[in-house]
């Protein structure tokens, strides 16, 4: 089925857009489980809107729950912009240079446990016009403590969905591991997962890929989070997570492509933000 652009626009971005409600309310269910076991009151998102200084130009929103018992910090962000690359980030950009105008959309979400032992967890997917157009994304997990088994399930569960709409894993897999190694620490910011970008050819297959990516991501982080919810942490284990919380920050401020993205095309700070880990 061949779509005209304008088509696999809106249909991306009401992908994104359903997803991250369905994010939200699984993650919401999860936490208020675990809190009625506690006999706490369940911590809930808060929703924030924005948009850019000309509306035209467009916006997003984003949910943020934060201090429950699961989540120290979740954010689940959307967004959908359009206007014109500044001359210093065109060159960046596949076909800015030939067309400065874009437009762009997607959802990208981070979460930081409470639990040490518990991973911290990463996922985004987008749809970018310029004179071309592409989907990218991908998924990440970042443990303060080694788990073999935890690591084995993250990248058969990608693994599969990646043989599953004929992608290359492999070559993903090792895009994420160049991708998000901290260059000036020498070292990986986790276990790893998929990374990709640039997916120009066959948009029907690509945005099943990007699709069942997002659902992937839920029943992961469900999986992990379920397997290790119970486990006890001290104040030491809350340490160590802290340590490897500055290493993300260190990471998204010096070399995040998303972070870049976005205060170049004057989005929300706050929503680009959110995926900063929460001081505690």
């Amino acid at each position: 089925m061949d779509l005209n652009l304008e088509i696999q626009k809106k249909l991306s971005s009401e992908w994104f857009l359903y997803l991250q409600s369905l994010i939200c309310y699984e993650f919401e269910r999860i936490e208020k489980e675990v809190s009625k076991r506690k006999r706490i009151v369940s911590k809930k998102f808060k929703k924030n809107t924005w948009s850019k200084k000309d509306v035209n130009e467009g916006g997003g929103q984003y949910f943020i729950l934060k201090n429950g018992q699961v989540f120290d910090q979740v954010g689940v962000n959307f967004s959908r912009v359009q206007g014109r690359f500044p001359k210093n980030f065109r060159s960046k950009i596949p076909g800015a240079n030939k067309n400065p105008n874009y437009w762009a959309s997607g959802i990208s979400v981070v979460a930081h446990m409470k639990n040490p032992k518990i991973p911290a967890i990463h996922f985004n997917t987008r749809f970018i016009t310029t004179s071309k157009s592409w989907f990218g994304g991908g998924m990440d997990v970042t443990p303060s403590f080694k788990d073999n088994r935890e690591k084995i399930l993250v990248h058969k569960n990608l693994k599969n969905l990646c043989i599953k709409n004929k992608k290359s894993y492999n070559n993903y897999k090792k895009w994420c591991d160049k991708y998000f190694f901290i260059k000036h620490r020498e070292e990986p910011r986790g276990i790893g997962g998929i990374f990709f970008d640039y997916l120009y050819n066959d948009w029907d297959q690509n945005f099943k890929f990007i699709r069942e990516l997002g659902l992937c991501f839920l029943t992961t982080s469900q999986e992990i989070i379920n397997s290790k919810i119970k486990k006890k942490w001290n104040k030491k284990h809350k340490y160590d997570q802290n340590l490897k919380r500055k290493r993300y920050v260190e990471f998204n401020l010096l070399y995040d492509r998303g972070t870049k993205f976005g205060l170049n095309t004057g989005g929300n700070v706050d929503a680009i933000f959110m995926s900063f880990p929460p001081l505690n």
